[in-house]
């Protein structure tokens, strides 16, 4: 294949790149490929293990899990031994007060309606016995004072069921019978006894001992025996347990036990059988638990990766069709990213089965830096960048060989700086001694990332592993500069991408097209080349790509050919032909190089940034003379926008100055005697009347960089037009040497 043989010019391929699903297509292939080549780093590693038998070999978790059985057993066991909370309830006490002041408040609320009762008896007698008795016989018959057994009931209908019920009959008839002042002392005693004794916690099982506290202090208080054993039922009475159980309190503290418990953990890595361990029935529970025993359901790891690789492509998908690059609307640059994309995890699968091999470090041999070279130098550094991530995610998984789990987050980060490496070092310059220095310093940043590794490891390595660690850290670098250099004419021809290496082919003055100009229009080739070196080094001052603005140079006006005579640089002792036609036929005949030229170049199948530049040159600029001419020929009725090209204007940098140095080449070329400061005029001029024309407005050239390159062109120019001594003629020669 030719370097001019590309996919583009195949007709199967033109018939379906424009077709509305293939992008669709290729995101899935780019999908179904990532997920065959990463299906056979999730399948689980299962174990034929029963209860009672002994293992053959070492176990080991693939993960980090928690064992809620386990953890559930704990946090029971937690809750479980937490005693009972018990606390002192003070309002127990002042309770069982208020209840003896209400026995002793009663039998004195009785005693006095009885001392009432009996004294209005004793008036009503007295008041009877001075009348006449046979007219009172019926109020003699009266019922009297009431009785210790009415004033008894009377107590006990007053007072609550329950302390009717505790106390006896006796107690309450001896505090019915006792004086004021004793039924005074008595309420006193008690209730003091029954505070002192309720002060101090009293359990359930030590109430029959405060009980007896309570009596003893009843009878060093009194001396009377009967009243005492009457205060010592009631004091008995009032004393109940005040420590009690907090059920509130004790599910706070059994829940609190609960959090404390930490999680049982099984972590990645964890040794959970040894080689030649009974399986218990705990173990066995510990193996199903991280999914190494048969009865596990296997088809889990298959769903997460198919979700992990949809998530992957299609967020791929999107910065690809999103990014204002060429891959959002060509088809052929995204077949040729995907073709490097499959190639790179090709070759990180091929490395990743490596593992086998008992070296250490030898999946860093992973030369993942060339996809990302060849992304910068064939599309953009920003599509790379972005690459190279999805890479890092891609190898996390791919490189999990060695690790104990899904992921190996080390060989992750590892991809992810060495493709970025190569991204940053080509982003200025794709010349290819770059690129092997940008295998120089891939090599180098994966030795850092290797060495940091390593610490972060922790672990003691010997000398010989760390150096094979490092060996393979830079023959990562090398063998990614070398892949790409090898495959990137590939790649460049098959896709038919404008890279340097074709751009330095067609510029080859061998070029059957470049000799068509030579031979055909020799005026307009010297013209060209002299364009190419303003343009060349125009583009490079603002940063923009000299080597393309060069090469577009020499094609330039490649339509001139068709028609030589009617250029001015190739009427060379001849007329110029325009001096006989009308100046609408003179203009229809300039006008039309630039699109001569951009036909002829499609028809040679060159590449479509040369076109472009051979079509924009001009933009939409007025053809000056031509219009003047026809002003002062037919007066004022004559359109301006006849006489400008139809366009369109400069796309892209370098179309538009391109178009700069081929109005300054031609305008230097025809004044008379240049002179530095008549140049410098002349350029910043025709930058002004441009921008002022407006012929920039589709390209992003800034006014910063219109004065950087009018500088470059000056420069160029100083060095081109130079002052020369003036040799004197043949006949001044002759007589001054006679």
């Amino acid at each position: 294949m030719s370097l001019r043989s590309s996919i583009d010019q195949h007709t199967w391929w033109n018939k379906v790149k424009a077709h509305r699903y293939i992008r669709i297509s290729l995101f899935f292939i780019l999908g179904m490929v990532t997920y065959g080549l990463l299906v056979s780093n999730v399948i689980p590693d299962t174990f034929e293990v029963e209860l009672g038998t002994i293992s053959e070999q070492d176990i080991r978790s693939p993960l980090t899990i928690e064992n809620r059985e386990e953890t559930d057993r704990l946090r029971l066991d937690a809750y479980e031994s937490v005693e009972p909370v018990y606390s002192l309830k003070p309002r127990y006490a002042q309770n069982q007060i208020e209840r003896i002041q209400d026995v002793f408040h009663t039998v004195k609320q009785v005693r006095a309606e009885a001392d009432l009762a009996e004294s209005e008896f004793e008036i009503d007698l007295q008041l009877d016995v001075r009348e006449d008795a046979p007219e009172n016989d019926e109020t003699l018959d009266m019922t009297g004072p009431i009785s210790t057994d009415d004033m008894l009931e009377k107590v006990r209908t007053t007072l609550t069921q329950q302390t009717s019920d505790v106390l006896s009959d006796e107690t309450l008839i001896t505090l019915l019978e006792s004086s004021s002042e004793n039924l005074q002392m008595a309420q006193e005693t008690t209730t003091s006894v029954v505070d002192d004794v309720m002060n101090i916690e009293i359990p359930m099982d030590q109430v029959s001992e405060a009980k007896d506290q309570a009596e003893e202090k009843v009878l060093t208080a009194t001396a009377n025996f009967q009243l005492s054993r009457a205060m010592i039922e009631i004091a008995r009475f009032g004393i109940t347990p005040n420590y009690m159980l907090d059920e509130e309190a004790t599910l706070e503290a059994r829940e609190m036990a609960q959090e404390q418990v930490e999680p049982v953990m099984v972590r990645e890595g964890q040794l959970l059988v040894e080689e030649g361990q009974v399986i218990t029935s705990e173990l066995y529970q510990k193996l199903s638990l991280v999914g190494l025993t048969e009865e596990v359901t296997m088809f889990y790891p298959y769903i997460g990766l198919a979700i992990i690789v949809i998530l992957l492509i299609s967020m791929l998908g999107y910065y690809l069709s999103d990014a204002k690059t060429s891959l959002k609307t060509n088809n052929t640059h995204l077949l040729m990213y995907s073709l490097i994309y499959i190639l790179s995890l090709g070759i990180m699968k091929l490395v990743s089965i490596m593992h086998g091999i008992e070296l250490d470090g030898i999946t860093y041999i992973a030369p993942v830096a060339m996809g990302t070279m060849l992304l910068t130098i064939l599309l953009n550094a920003r599509i790379a960048l972005f690459t190279s991530m999805v890479f890092a995610i891609i190898a996390s998984i791919m490189f999990n060989n060695q690790a104990t789990g899904i992921l190996d987050y080390s060989h992750g980060v590892y991809i992810f700086f060495s493709g970025i490496a190569g991204v940053f070092f080509l982003n200025k310059s794709h010349r290819v001694m770059r690129v092997l220095q940008a295998g120089m310093f891939v090599a180098i940043i994966n030795i850092l990332v290797v060495m940091a590794l390593l610490m972060l490891k922790n672990a003691q390595y010997g000398w010989m592993d760390i150096g094979s660690n490092f060996g393979f850290a830079v023959l990562s670098g090398f063998i990614a500069a070398v892949l790409t250099i090898g495959l990137l004419p590939f790649i460049e021809a098959g896709f038919g991408v404008l890279s340097n290496t074709k751009l330095i082919e067609l510029s080859n003055p061998n070029d059957p097209l470049l000799r068509k100009i030579l031979l055909e229009a020799p005026g307009t080739y010297h013209h060209s080349v002299m364009v190419a070196n303003l343009a060349e080094a125009a583009c490079e001052a603002v940063g923009a790509n000299g080597l393309l603005a060069r090469v577009g140079a020499y094609y330039h006006d490649i339509g001139k050919t068709r028609r030589p005579h009617f250029f001015i640089e190739n009427q060379m002792k001849m007329g110029n032909p325009h001096d006989k036609l009308s100046p609408q036929l003179s203009k229809t005949i300039i006008i039309a190089h630039p699109y001569d030229g951009a036909e002829m170049l499609r028809a040679n199948k060159l590449p479509k940034e040369l076109i472009d530049i051979a079509e924009q040159h001009h933009g939409t600029t007025l053809l000056k003379f031509f219009y003047y001419k026809a002003k002062q020929e037919l007066g004022e009725d004559v359109s301006e926008s006849d006489y400008r090209y139809p366009g369109p204007k400069a796309m892209t940098k370098e179309s538009a100055i391109v178009g700069i140095a081929d109005a300054v080449e031609a305008a230097v070329r025809s004044m008379q005697n240049p002179t530095p400061e008549k140049i410098e005029s002349l350029v910043r001029k025709i930058i002004s009347d441009r921008l002022e024309d407006g012929q920039f407005d589709m390209c992003d050239l800034t006014l910063k960089e219109l004065n950087t390159l009018a500088t470059s062109l000056l420069e160029t120019m100083q060095g081109t037009f130079h002052s020369r001594i003036e040799y004197p003629d043949d006949e001044i020669a002759e007589k001054k040497e006679g």
